[in-house]
């Protein structure tokens, strides 16, 4: 259809074009089977164009116009994800998968009879889709699972991902509002020619492909994004509203994904069992160097999503999804030298000075040696040729030496006996491999506890590097990590590289981190064994660091995922008369989280044990306060309905969950009847 430019043009005209410009930019560059010239295109675009030109007020951000022409951002704001949006454990052969399958087993036996999906693990970047009546409202980073970057303007640039979600199939609805999950990525060809370019242009080449996608999707320029050839998988549905079911399974997920538009992979596999899963495994290592894209393993999921919400996590991973890491590249270079790092609870780690080689498209100069032992062991001596790999494609190591290419200019390596950082006598308990400075004034401790606390998991102070940290503590102007706290203008003014301007970014960002919530601070505290995922269920329980530290041994192990020696680290960290004096700074200049409404009583938990799931619309709460609510009396909150829910929590507008709990007999609530049972 080609449209007139005349008087008799309505707004109903408009909206067909947009929507077939849309529909063909789906099949060109999604499907890669176009139904229309490229000059056929381009003359229904410009028209376009036109018709926007004389109507400006019916221009919407679904308009294929809007791909380009956001304004410069000046940074990216953070936004909260509908949900957690989660990594995954990593098993590197077929017995790390069969002992994850064991285990899963053995916490619910419908895995026993579950099927399951496999996927490619793609190395990009992975991205949060919002959309709102079928319109791209949100595009976001993952972040930290928890916050993300909002790069809206940026993911609009991509001609891979539906302004408006097609609906290809007229039969098959979509949610008003759906959470999409995906990740961007630059085929290897693609890379190869846009790095040509800019070595041609004089400019910075990238590294990888994954770099490549990650700092164009990060660019404050979004026409930089777009000269960019970057596409898109998505495999995962976040959230959606409950007016549509949405599939049960991860497999007819993907179909639907598909179904409605959106760009899936053809690579995934659906298989019956784990034995499937098993015998699929080595055509994925045949097919990985035939790819037109990097992938670094394969993602198996049980494809039931009830199964998957009743595995729950541990830590930050979902037990019912494991990635499979495909075998480390694994190359030679000469070990030029060993030094030794000094962590922040004050043990030495050696570490590898190599020749810098690449290792899949990473050049390493560095690589870990585990331990001095390790070194006994293999015999690793200075100067010997090694092997290097990269494990799961992520960290570098030492394999051992090529003793055959050995010259005899090769020299054994001794422990030192004395602290590298401060000079200390080093001491080495009988039955550890840990070597130790006890030296509570070191340096190197304090730098890296100072680096770790200012870190993004952490208090997130941007600005805050490794090389001003060395400064203020060389310069002794911070002896703990609360005297960042004190710090003045003239302080930073004084050490090398800060200007005026500068310091007053420092100054600004450490003071915007006393607002950070508690549990960011407990996972800075570095208290042994406590990560973030960690530290947000402390924080979840406890109203702040005097309650925690008043925690007893038996109250810590009751919470899933504390063993006796991390609740004994907690313990132990609190116990200590110079952490107590650190906690009473902190607490004197400001940086003292309180988790608000926190009204849990220990000896309540009048919903442990049960299971609520959440639909419709609640008169008073919101379905996340409602949520926070529930955990904080104990209970446990799921997304789906299965036969081991306890009750239902359903408001108005409730969508499938409230039938399937009728169907399955579970005990329906209304909010009243909730709050009744609190009491």
């Amino acid at each position: 259809m080609v449209l007139k430019m005349d008087k008799n043009l309505t707004y109903d005209d408009y909206l067909q074009l947009k929507k077939e410009l849309s529909f063909y930019s789906y099949r060109y560059y999604v499907l890669s089977e176009p139904v229309i010239s490229d000059s056929e295109y381009d003359q229904r675009y410009h028209q376009l164009k036109a018709i926007e030109a004389q109507y400006p007020n019916w221009i919407t951000s679904d308009s294929p116009t809007q791909r380009i022409g956001a304004p410069v951002s000046g940074k990216f704001e953070k936004v909260a994800h509908p949900a957690p949006i989660l990594s995954l454990a990593n098993a590197f052969d077929m017995n790390d998968l069969r002992a994850w399958y064991e285990r899963i087993v053995k916490l619910d036996e419908r895995v026993s009879t579950a099927e399951f999906v496999l996927e490619p693990k793609y190395d990009g970047l992975t991205v949060i889709l919002h959309y709102e009546n079928g319109i791209l409202v949100r595009g976001a980073t993952r972040g930290d699972g928890l916050i993300g970057e909002d790069i809206t303007s940026n993911i609009r640039t991509l001609p891979t991902i539906p302004l408006q979600i097609p609906v290809l199939d007229r039969n098959i609805s979509v949610p008003q509002r759906l959470v999409v999950r995906g990740e961007v990525l630059l085929f290897l060809a693609d890379f190869e020619a846009l790095n040509k370019k800019l070595e041609e242009a004089g400019e910075k080449t990238y590294v990888n492909p994954r770099n490549t996608a990650s700092g164009s999707l990060r660019q404050l320029d979004p026409m930089i994004t777009s000269s960019r050839p970057l596409k898109i998988f998505c495999y995962d549905i976040v959230d959606a509203s409950d007016d549509i079911e949405l599939p049960a399974t991860q497999w007819e997920t993907l179909q639907y994904l598909k179904t409605i538009g959106f760009p899936t992979s053809d690579l995934s596999q659906f298989a019956e069992n784990i034995d499937e899963v098993v015998n699929y495994w080595p055509t994925w290592l045949e097919r990985r160097d035939a790819l037109p894209f990097e992938i670094d393993g394969v993602v198996v999921k049980t494809n039931q999503h009830a199964v998957v919400a009743d595995l729950g996590f541990v830590g930050k991973d979902p037990r019912g999804a494991i990635a499979i890491k495909f075998p480390a590249r694994e190359v030679s270079t000469t070990l030029q030298d060993i030094r030794v790092n000094v962590g922040r609870t004050g043990v030495l780690t050696p570490y590898a000075v190599l020749t810098p080689v690449e290792i899949g498209g990473v050049m390493v100069k560095q690589a870990t040696l585990h331990n001095f032992d390790f070194i006994a062991e293999k015999d690793i001596r200075v100067g010997d040729r090694v092997f290097v790999k990269r494990a799961g494609d992520v960290i570098p190591y030492v394999v051992g030496p090529i003793k055959d290419t050995r010259s005899g200019a090769e020299k054994t390596y001794l422990p030192p006996q004395e602290c590298p950082a401060c000079g200390t006598q080093v001491e080495h308990f009988e039955g550890e491999v840990a070597w130790y400075c006890v030296n509570a004034a070191c340096p190197a401790q304090l730098i890296r506890h100072l680096e770790h606390f200012v870190s993004r998991g952490a208090m997130d102070i941007v600005g805050l590097g490794i090389k001003i940290v060395e400064q203020l503590i060389e310069q002794k102007l911070i002896q703990d990590v609360a005297d960042l706290y004190t710090l003045k203008s003239d302080d930073l003014l004084n050490l090398e590289g800060y200007a005026e301007k500068k310091v007053e970014n420092v100054l600004a960002a450490i003071a915007a981190s006393k607002a950070q919530p508690l549990n960011r601070l407990i996972t800075a505290l570095g208290i042994n064994g406590v990560g973030e995922a960690m530290a947000t269920d402390l924080a979840g329980k406890y109203a702040d660091l005097d309650a925690l530290k008043a925690a007893s041994m038996p109250e810590l192990e009751s919470m899933d995922g504390v063993g006796p020696n991390i609740a004994q680290a907690i313990i132990d960290w609190f116990a200590n008369p110079l952490n107590t004096q650190l906690l009473e700074k902190l607490r004197n200049v400001g940086v003292w989280p309180i988790v608000e409404h926190q009204q849990v009583e220990r000896t309540a938990q009048v919903l442990s044990g049960l299971t609520f799931v959440i639909t419709g619309t609640l008169p008073n709460y919101g379905r996340d306060e409602m949520k926070t609510l529930i955990q904080q009396h104990g209970g446990k909150v799921s997304g789906s309905v299965s036969r081991k829910t306890s009750y239902v929590v359903m408001g108005e507008n409730a969508g499938s969950k409230a039938d399937k709990a009728s169907a399955l007999n579970v005990a329906i609530l209304n909010e009243a009847q909730l709050l009744e049972m609190l009491k």
